[in-house]
């Protein structure tokens, strides 16, 4: 039998589960997020950007590359993984999904071990153990369905 999660039908391993979150994170944090708003876009008119950046303030950004359709199946494929972690384990899925988040640019954890450790409340070696805990989840989930 092989398995139909992994691209060569080997059994998924905890590596692989992490490199595909974490591709995910970063596809959804490349999504553009604009769309209809009710808030009044002022610096949207001509001369209210003319008067600001005549007075030096450009809002030149570098943006992520819009992801394509199959980066974006790709990504939720991969974060309802998320979902195989029990509900009574919800911080296990709160440290997974909040791990997976990378910066699209700079290849940068949005949470560090530690930050997500004091945004749980408890040590960052407990959170390495609680994602593991996650991680491994998902992996017995994902060859489990072969």
């Amino acid at each position: 039998m092989i398995n139909p999660h992994t691209p060569d039908g080997n059994p998924a391993g905890a590596e692989w589960v992490i490199a595909r979150l974490e591709e995910a994170g970063s596809t959804l944090l490349a999504l553009p997020n604009t769309g209809p708003s009710t808030r009044l876009v002022q610096s949207g008119m001509e001369w209210v950007r003319s008067v600001a950046e005549s007075y030096g303030h450009n809002r030149a950004k570098l943006r992520p590359a819009i992801p394509s359709a199959a980066h974006i199946t790709r990504m939720d494929q991969a974060l309802r993984w998320i979902s195989a972690i029990p509900d009574d384990r919800y911080v296990l899925r709160r440290v997974v999904g909040a791990r997976s988040l990378v910066h699209p640019l700079t290849g940068r954890y949005l949470y560090s071990w530690r930050r997500l450790g004091t945004a749980v409340g408890a040590d960052h070696k407990a959170v390495q153990r609680w994602h593991a805990q996650g991680i491994d989840m998902i992996v017995s989930l994902l060859n489990r369905a072969q």
